[in-house]
């Protein structure tokens, strides 16, 4: 088993902390991680792969060891997108074309607008639970459809204020459900494959989450509409609102890596259902006020990227649909064996397969 350990690595964008395994002359697999983690949280994916294959698991701005440079939201993931690119540059791998690359949850998110501005780079992706097409709440419809003109209920005001100031008093404790432990627990940690994984490291990585409107949550504007708040234009839940994110262009990308999307059928994060969407928060009463399912239902997220992803199928691109039964958000970690699977087939392909 290759040893999974971190550095920092010197850009032309920020100093960018990168988590590797395997020789520097092989195989390379980039991983892209999700909202309120690190790079660290792809180790048991690492472990999983092939001793011949390089992983790059970079922490993005905003988190882990990274620098701390603010998020500019009105580029949508743009920011991250570039540092990444940034990254790979330094260590020779842009313009190849074969790069397998893994993106989760709001990781997933940066991949799609990585292909849409850097479609020669990467020659097989593969999405982990990944942010919409269309971006996080807000929208209704397979299509997209914002459910109002200010994209109300969507970026940094969604986040819970005791939340984010138990990660400010870096709060480890399980004593209450908004504590960063339970919230692993609950949302995106590892279920069934707990007694495989290190929690209090897992846990220590979220904690290094930057805070404030340039980071997470990131600021908002009030609106008119329910639930009385609107996208702000820095930080990270921002960059994830459909008012500045929108990758529902992939299926008219010329060249057309193959793409893999993985999911779980209990995820609660990203989903149809998704408990962290004022839709579904106000349908299930949790949040007063609610307008109704004619102006703003939950967010169809599954129904989204499956219907982004069958246009991408349809336009002769080539994609794969594996969904989990009994497993949440947190595949990375509740099975690993699953994405580290998937990224091999990938390797494997022939080239333009």
């Amino acid at each position: 088993m290759t040893t999974f350990e971190c550095h920092l690595v010197e850009t032309p964008r920020l100093t960018t902390n990168v988590w590797s395994s395997g020789p520097q002359d092989g195989r390379p697999v980039l991983l892209v991680h999700g909202n309120l983690v690190t790079g660290g949280w792809w180790r048991y994916v690492a472990e999983a792969l092939p001793d011949d294959v390089r992983v790059i698991a970079p922490d993005l701005r905003g988190f882990g060891r990274t620098q701390q440079v603010g998020i500019d939201a009105t580029r949508g993931l743009g920011d991250m997108v570039d540092d990444v690119r940034g990254l790979l540059a330094v260590l020779g791998l842009t313009g190849r074309g074969d790069l397998v690359a893994a993106g989760w949850s709001m990781g997933g998110g940066v991949l799609e607008q990585y292909l849409l501005e850097h479609p020669g780079d990467l020659g097989a992706v593969v999405l982990v639970a990944p942010l919409s097409p269309y971006g996080f709440g807000g929208t209704k419809g397979a299509d997209g459809t914002p459910c109002t003109d200010d994209f109300a209920g969507t970026g940094g005001g969604g986040a819970a204020p005791t939340f984010v100031q138990r990660l400010r008093d870096q709060d480890t404790s399980d004593a209450d459900p908004t504590s960063p432990r339970v919230i692993f627990r609950t949302f995106f940690g590892p279920g069934d494959n707990a007694a495989a994984v290190d929690e209090d490291f897992l846990v220590a990585e979220m904690l290094r989450t930057a805070l404030g409107d340039d980071f997470y949550p990131g600021d908002m504007t009030p609106s008119e509409h329910w639930p009385s708040l609107a996208p702000g234009d820095r930080g990270v839940l921002n960059a994830m609102s459909p008012k500045h994110f929108d990758a529902s262009a992939l299926p008219g990308l010329e060249s057309k890596p193959s793409i893999t999307w993985i999911h779980g059928e209990a995820d609660q994060v990203v989903s149809d259902a998704s408990m962290f969407d004022f839709g579904m928060l106000g349908q299930l009463g949790a949040v007063p006020g609610w307008p109704g399912a004619d102006v703003m239902p939950p967010q169809p997220m599954d129904s989204q990227i499956r219907a982004v992803l069958a246009a991408y199928a349809a336009a002769g691109g080539t994609m794969r649909e594996i969904a989990l039964a009994g497993v949440g958000h947190g595949i990375p970690i509740a099975a690993p064996q699953v994405v580290a699977d998937a990224l091999v087939e990938a390797l494997d392909a022939p080239p333009g397969d």
